[in-house]
C-alpha cells in the first residue's frame, strides 16, 4: 500500500510509454539521466534506467555508450514499433496466423478495412512492401482519398 501523499505506482506499460514518447520527441540519443529530467516525474534514475533496460531487451530501443554511461535511441517510430509488435505477436502463433488475421480483419472499422485494402493494392501493383508505399506516399491514411 502507498504511503500517504506518495504518488501512486505506476504500471511498467505507462513508464514504457512515457519513455518512447520522450525519446521520439528528442530525435537524439538519450542518457537514463537525460530521460529521467525530460519526463519530468518524480521517477529514480535508476527506475529510468530499468526501464530503457527492459525496452533494449525487447527490440524497441538501440542501447550504445555515452562515457560510462549507456545512450538510447528508438528503434522505430511510433507506427514502426506498432507494427513490429504485431509482427511479433504473428510470430507467436505459428499455424494459427490465418485464425489471427481473419479475426483481426474482421474486427476492423470500414475505413480501416478501405485504408489495409488500398495498401494490399499498392503493394501488389509495385511489388514493394507497405512500408514503402506509406514512405513514398502512395497509399494515404485518409479512407476514400
Amino acid at each position: 500500500m502507498a504511503e500517504p501523499g506518495a504518488a501512486p505506482r505506476r504500471h511498467s506499460g505507462e513508464l514504457e510509454a512515457a519513455v518512447l514518447k520522450v525519446l521520439w520527441a528528442a530525435g537524439a540519443s538519450m542518457t537514463p539521466a537525460d530521460v529521467q529530467r525530460a519526463v519530468g516525474t518524480d521517477l529514480a534514475r535508476s527506475t529510468v534506467a530499468t526501464v530503457l533496460a527492459r525496452l533494449h531487451g525487447k527490440g524497441s530501443v538501440v542501447r550504445g555508450r555515452a562515457g560510462r554511461a549507456y545512450s538510447y535511441t528508438p528503434k522505430h517510430d511510433a507506427a514502426g514499433l506498432a507494427a513490429a509488435r504485431m509482427h511479433d505477436e504473428l510470430d507467436k502463433r505459428g499455424p494459427d496466423r490465418y485464425a489471427v488475421l481473419a479475426r483481426f480483419v474482421s474486427r476492423l472499422s470500414r475505413g480501416d478495412e478501405v485504408m489495409l485494402r488500398r495498401l494490399l493494392d499498392f503493394e501488389g501493383a509495385t511489388g514493394g512492401g507497405a512500408d514503402g508505399a506509406v514512405a513514398s506516399g502512395g497509399v494515404t491514411d485518409t479512407p476514400g482519398a
